[in-house]
């Protein structure tokens, strides 16, 4: 009987040998190839048939939500009209193992005739396809992890990796931030961690007069349901009553004013703060809610629950 544990260890093995040794051996072109997509106004089209074409809408997806605008053009559309998604400007990145696809012929014509520069990454840099290109992403030729020789597993695992190690090579040359890829991730935990403070913040604060009496900070803070009243002098943050604050001030409370009670520097965030750094500021403070100040101005109130509510946790 088969071992299929150990088949699985096999497989795994193989494959990341196969990424150590494309490690070892980067394609020689791999620097000019990011220079060129890094230059070019504008996207990479990228390609490919069967499993390739598979390996090349991850590629493409990859680039594009890593600031590297790019495009999935199936081959065989492309035939059938889809050709007028390449531009000027644009960068085509052709993958297949064996550089011998029919499929891509008609494709790389196209990019001959009207001098869209041309990316082949294969295993055989004598095939058709590296023959044509203007840069080469040559792969090794190791042996697939299937044992028999045909099932594309090694070396559509090193595409993958190569169009990784491309992706990464860029948002680096561009100084891509996480702030950025938050931009094209709006949407799901990632899109909330992604979120800035002043996505989050309750923008109406429950702000009161150095002066105020504490039946009025009283009133504030509970109209407001925030748990804490801003003290305000000249638009500026002067300090901040929080339950804890009325706690430690119940001797002769009613008989106080906000600033007699206030604490005088509170803990703030800004505005364009990362909402998950708002969190971990919160959570290692062990506090509830923080004033949001754009400079010495309060301009909101962030509150844990909200955080939690959007997903951030």
């Amino acid at each position: 009987m088969i071992d299929v544990t150990e088949t699985g260890r096999e497989v795994l093995r193989t494959e990341a040998a196969a990424l150590v040794a494309l490690a070892e051996a980067l394609p020689e072109g791999f620097g000019e190839v990011v220079a060129l997509i890094a230059g070019a106004p504008g996207r990479v089209i990228v390609t490919g048939i069967g499993k390739s074409g598979h390996i090349a809408r991850k590629i493409a997806a990859t680039l594009a939500s890593t600031g590297t605008p790019a495009l999935f053009v199936h081959p065989a559309e492309a035939s059938h009209g889809d050709m007028g998604m390449i531009g000027q400007g644009d960068v085509v990145l052709m993958i297949s193992n064996s550089g011998e696809a029919a499929e891509l012929r008609d494709m790389i014509a196209h990019t001959r005739r009207f001098s869209v520069p041309l990316v082949g990454l294969s295993s055989r840099p004598d095939s058709t396809l590296m023959r044509a290109a203007d840069h080469h992403l040559t792969i090794p030729a190791l042996p697939e992890a299937c044992g028999l020789g045909v099932v594309p597993t090694t070396s559509t695992t090193m595409t993958l990796g190569l169009g990784d190690a491309l992706a990464v090579a860029l948002l680096r040359r561009r100084g891509f931030r996480a702030e950025d890829f938050g931009v094209f991730h709006p949407g799901g935990k990632l899109g909330a961690q992604m979120a800035r403070v002043s996505k989050l913040m309750h923008a109406d604060l429950p702000a009161v007069a150095a002066d105020t009496p504490m039946s009025e900070v009283l009133l504030a803070m509970t109209s407001a349901g925030l748990g804490l009243a801003v003290v305000v002098e000249d638009g500026c943050l002067a300090g901040v009553i929080t339950d804890g604050d009325l706690r430690r001030n119940m001797e002769g409370l009613m008989d106080k004013r906000a600033a007699d009670v206030a604490t005088k520097r509170p803990l703030t965030v800004p505005p364009d703060m990362l909402a998950a750094k708002a969190l971990a500021i919160l959570n290692e403070r062990k506090i509830n809610v923080t004033v949001v100040c754009d400079g010495p101005r309060p301009v909101g109130i962030l509150h844990l629950h909200d955080l939690l509510r959007a997903g951030v946790a």
